[in-house]
């Protein structure tokens, strides 16, 4: 089970992943497998996925940590709490056009410790209206806890693509 200061002392770790060029030391994952842990990563992040893209907010809502220590960083600006992250995407889900592709194979999971990973991918947003909706290119970075009920999303940070 994650509680807050375990999350709170990977985030700077998280960060340092994407900021940082050279190579660093792997994470122990307690045991478990790297490869296991970005399958069960990347799993988490589909059913959050499945679920935006469906527009289901209460099956995305299952798909977050259910804790006030959420946190989603969204145009500069933070939201608290999976409740928030909910609010936030049901009014952009109000657009005629709603569908975020990822592309998976240019993901990365960074395991941080045992049951604290970071996922790093780039996405396209498509939004607004049906005749013509924007394609806005995003790198989203999911910091990814597991918990009881499995692993759950617990921070997303999102950023406009200027590789893309």
């Amino acid at each position: 089970m994650i509680d807050r200061r375990m999350l709170v002392s990977a985030m700077p770790a998280a960060f340092a992943v994407v900021a940082c060029p050279v190579p660093a030391v792997a994470a122990d994952t307690g045991g478990v497998d790297r490869a296991d842990v970005t399958e069960m990563v990347v799993t988490a992040y589909r059913a959050f996925l499945e679920a935006q893209n469906a527009r289901d907010l209460q099956a995305v809502r299952a798909t977050l940590w259910d804790s006030p220590d959420f946190l989603w960083v969204s145009d500069g600006r933070p939201f608290w709490g999976p409740d928030a992250l909910v609010e936030r995407m049901g009014q952009f889900q109000k657009a005629e056009v709603w569908q975020v592709t990822p592309d998976l194979e240019a993901s990365r999971v960074v395991p941080l410790g045992p049951g604290v990973a970071y996922l790093l991918l780039p996405l396209v947003l498509s939004i607004g209206e049906a005749a013509k909706p924007s394609q806005l290119p995003w790198l989203v970075g999911v910091v990814a806890v597991e918990t009881a009920e499995g692993w759950r999303i617990a921070a997303l940070f999102t950023t406009t693509d200027k590789s893309a």
